[in-house]
């Protein structure tokens, strides 16, 4: 299996504002960079040594701007960053930059479940919960034994791909958390959580 360091983009605008961000975006707030500088510098006391380690980012500029402040203070080649459309967030079609107060108001039925049943997989016209797995497990699939990654992915992207690695449920995996505080160390089947402090 691969090691891969799992990280979420820092707080972005619409994070604070409470707004749904699906493919839609927005850039960091000066909170959402002091947590990148905050993952970049747990990033190389896990690292040890920066040679060795490729960085694989979402392509949303929320990310991007993540992994621009993640290398810059890890010491990792930005020229060697590799952006995927696979580990992009769900696609929240038109609930894409919805306040969540409003998307509750609007349709409080949709509210109230968890796991599968998350009302980010219920957008009319947005993505399904076995798309956005299918997506992550082909890229999953694709890395090598011994492989070594950073990688800056989203809130719910980041729990469906933690769960393909440890093999949990998908239940279990959407359980999970998706902190702006800590990083995931995925290595050997399993995953440890390391919290970085964050200063404004």
């Amino acid at each position: 299996m691969p090691t891969i360091i799992l990280l979420r983009h820092g707080e972005t605008i619409s994070n604070r504002e409470g707004r749904v961000q699906g493919h839609a975006d927005s850039p960091l707030t000066a909170r959402g960079a002091a947590q990148a500088r905050s993952y970049g510098r747990t990033i190389l006391s896990l690292m040890g040594e920066p040679r060795g380690w490729r960085v694989v980012s979402s392509p949303l500029g929320r990310c991007a701007q993540t992994t621009g402040i993640v290398c810059e203070v890890a010491g990792l080649d930005f020229s060697a960053i590799t952006f995927d459309d696979r580990l992009k967030e769900v696609d929240a079609g038109s609930f894409s930059g919805m306040l969540k107060s409003d998307l509750a108001h609007r349709h409080p039925e949709l509210m109230g479940g968890k796991g599968l049943d998350h009302w980010a997989f219920k957008s009319p016209d947005g993505e399904s919960h076995a798309a956005l797995t299918a997506r992550l497990a082909q890229w999953l699939a694709g890395r090598a034994v011994g492989e070594r990654l950073v990688v800056v992915s989203h809130g719910i992207a980041g729990k469906v791909l933690r769960g393909l690695y440890l093999g949990q449920d998908p239940a279990e995996a959407m359980a999970g958390d998706s902190p702006q505080d800590a990083v995931y160390l995925l290595n050997g089947g399993r995953a440890e959580r390391f919290a970085c402090a964050v200063t404004v």
